[in-house]
């Protein structure tokens, strides 16, 4: 086998891992960056300023935020649970231990902090989590992307042939969202003009993503560089799927009320399900070994752009529910209290 066969087989043929394992993953980013915090929280406790240099804060985001991310899905990935139990664990007792020191001369206007962070509303100008949930996912992104061609890298979270989960297939899915979360529409901007010129500019300003789909393309062609042709077909590539979803999106939502996008992204995930399972696109799609034409050699990817502007329709709708809503933080801790009760409560009792 040629060396170029032995690459593409060692990125193919995967089956995913479980959804308790992705969901539990999905806890280590929030708990670093509470790491983080609390590890400025205490300096702050013990210096009373912060005098740190990039450099210093560099050291810091590597250590706190980059550091975990690396290791979780590398030599430590065996034990993800116990990595964000400790993680957890030491977050905890340092969060405990900063509210024990009652007499400290700072601890007066750190609990003054902290409850106005609590009843402040969640607005990205006052909690910016949706650019941290971004910034992480791009993060996680680009990790596993020069990652997922290393031994080290665990074949169960490579992206999945035909059925199951993997880390990856989460990872494309969470970067659209994360793209929809800030959209024009998601952020309550009105269209100028007419509806058919709004689109014509969506089209537009979509020729970076273009731009870097061909140069992929041609990189890739010109150099040889494996290819794992069943992921999105033989000239497609991710960025020619946002570039789509992104036109595709801006039309449907110059039609449509951005207010009805969710009702948009179930009537697109249905429909399509179901002509997946009455109709032969199943089989064109998985067991079509044929190569010739456009349609066919990128059926792949061609495709899959009907999930992704599902997945971006729902994220528009959640974006603009936090661009518009007025809920505390405290109540959205509450919330997010109880879903982790309850997947702890679900874990246990299936485990």
């Amino acid at each position: 086998m040629a060396s170029a066969e032995v690459k593409v087989a060692f990125v193919s043929n995967h089956n995913g891992t479980t959804l308790t394992e992705v969901s539990l993953g999905s806890f280590l980013a929030p708990v670093c960056f509470l790491s983080r915090g609390l590890f400025l929280i205490v300096f702050h406790l013990g210096k009373g300023v912060l005098p740190f240099t990039w450099g210093a804060h560099l050291l810091l985001d590597f250590t706190t935020l980059i550091m975990p991310l690396v290791l979780s899905c590398t030599v430590l990935s065996d034990i993800l649970h116990f990595v964000i139990m400790g993680i957890a664990v030491v977050d905890f007792v340092v969060l405990y231990l900063v509210y024990k020191n009652g007499k400290h001369p700072y601890q007066g206007s750190l609990l003054s902090t902290i409850d106005r962070f609590v009843q402040s509303r969640v607005e990205s100008n006052l909690v910016p989590f949706v650019t941290v949930f971004r910034v992480l996912v791009n993060v996680k992104t680009a990790i596993s992307i020069l990652a997922v061609d290393f031994s080290v890298f665990p074949r169960r979270y490579a992206k999945t042939e035909t059925y199951g989960t993997g880390v990856m297939d989460f990872g494309v899915g969470a970067y659209v969202m994360a793209n929809a979360l800030v959209c024009p529409e998601a952020r309550g901007k009105h269209i100028r003009g007419s509806k058919i010129s709004h689109v014509f500019k969506q089209l537009i300003s979509v020729w970076p993503l273009v731009l870097l789909g061909f140069v992929r393309l041609a990189s890739v062609k010109s150099s040889g560089y494996h290819e794992h042709v069943t992921e999105y077909g033989v000239h497609w590539n991710f960025f020619f799927t946002l570039a789509i979803v992104r036109v595709v999106a801006s039309a449907l939502l110059a039609v449509f009320p951005v207010n009805s996008s969710w009702q948009l992204a179930l009537l697109i995930g249905g429909i399509y399900q179901v002509v997946l399972e009455t109709t032969g696109l199943k089989s064109f799609l998985i067991y079509n070994n044929e190569r010739s034409g456009f349609l066919q050699a990128n059926r792949e990817g061609i495709f899959s752009v009907v999930g992704y502007i599902a997945i971006y329709m729902a994220g528009v709708q959640v974006g603009r529910y936090l661009m518009k809503s007025r809920i505390l933080v405290k109540d959205w801790i509450k919330v997010i209290r109880n879903l982790l009760l309850t997947s702890f409560g679900l874990f246990f009792t299936l485990y």
